[in-house]
């Protein structure tokens, strides 16, 4: 999968590294000595799913002056002897991985390696993370149009990142931030004065392009959304009764999304509902960090 390495992206890798390594690395200086080559790999200590592979680049080029190179396995590139750091891919892109597979093999420049070793992991870890929760929820779906979304329940800065993952284990993002969709919440709608009032206001305001969507706790709003011309009605935290009688009412007449108390266990009966978007910000915001280490194999001085 294409990945855009932004200037916000990398700003966010020079934080960590700053934070890591900001007046260099006593140990590996003091242990390690200049023009050491190593050769090792990184491995899955547990079944996850793979993401984080164009970090790997983006990091060790703010550590070295030197070109990087990330090959498949086989590559006559990986033969180009004027690299600081060569990196062999042996697993894709979201790849089920188990434990003990190796996601990609490396050598080249010590020192820059161990000085990249924990910000690479901690960035492969949180993202692999990701996707392999994402995974598990697209899993349980499977078989229905329903779709998983994430929401804006991301680590600050990581946004874009955290919904990189999502994409890479099977799920679809929802809005980026708030400048990128219409969804009108409980205090907006408060602060309109009601429901029908913050369509009228979007509808009047925003480009014609804007799709309007609106959250709703009761019958009574689903019904006011649906009556002013809402093309996406959230059902959030809504009991499985509930929402089958919102379902009856809408009757096609809006896309249908659910939120809120979205457990892995729920996920069994709401797939049984005619609904389009299952959003949940479990996936990025309640993720375990997948478990991945780096090992070192030889050493030519």
């Amino acid at each position: 999968m294409e990945f855009f390495i932004s200037p916000a992206i990398k700003t966010l890798i020079d934080l960590a590294l700053q934070e890591d390594i900001p007046n260099g690395d006593i140990t590996t200086m003091f242990t390690t000595k200049k023009d050491t080559n190593v050769s090792g790999y990184v491995v899955a200590k547990e079944e996850l799913v793979f993401c984080g592979l164009p970090l790997i680049r983006a990091i060790f080029e703010k550590i070295t002056s030197k070109n990087i190179i990330i090959t498949e396995k086989n590559s006559s590139d990986y033969q180009k002897t004027d690299l600081e750091v060569k990196i062999i891919q042996l697993a894709e892109e979201g790849e089920l991985l188990q434990k003990g597979e190796i996601a990609f093999r490396f050598d080249g420049d010590a020192r820059a390696i161990l000085m990249a070793e924990r910000t690479i992991l901690n960035f492969l870890q949180r993202l692999s993370g990701i996707a392999t929760m994402t995974r598990k929820y697209v899993q349980e779906l499977e078989g229905t149009k329903i779709k998983i979304v994430d929401t804006r329940k991301t680590a600050p800065g990581f946004r874009a990142l955290d919904k990189y993952a999502v994409r890479v284990g099977g799920g679809y993002n929802h809005r980026m931030g708030l400048s990128d969709g219409v969804l009108i919440k409980e205090n907006h709608i408060i602060a309109a004065g009601s429901i029908t009032k913050a369509i009228e206001s979007v509808r009047k305001n925003a480009p014609h392009t804007s799709k309007i969507e609106v959250e709703t706790t009761t019958i009574k709003e689903v019904e006011e959304a649906l009556k002013s011309g809402a093309d996406i009605i959230m059902l959030d935290n809504m009991s499985i009764e509930m929402m089958r009688e919102a379902i009856v009412l809408i009757n096609k007449k809006a896309l249908i999304e659910v939120s809120g108390n979205v457990t892995i266990e729920r996920l069994s009966k709401l797939r049984e509902l005619d609904i389009d978007f299952i959003s949940t910000g479990a996936i990025t915001h309640s993720i375990k960090a997948a478990d991945l280490s780096m090992r070192f194999e030889h050493i030519t001085k």
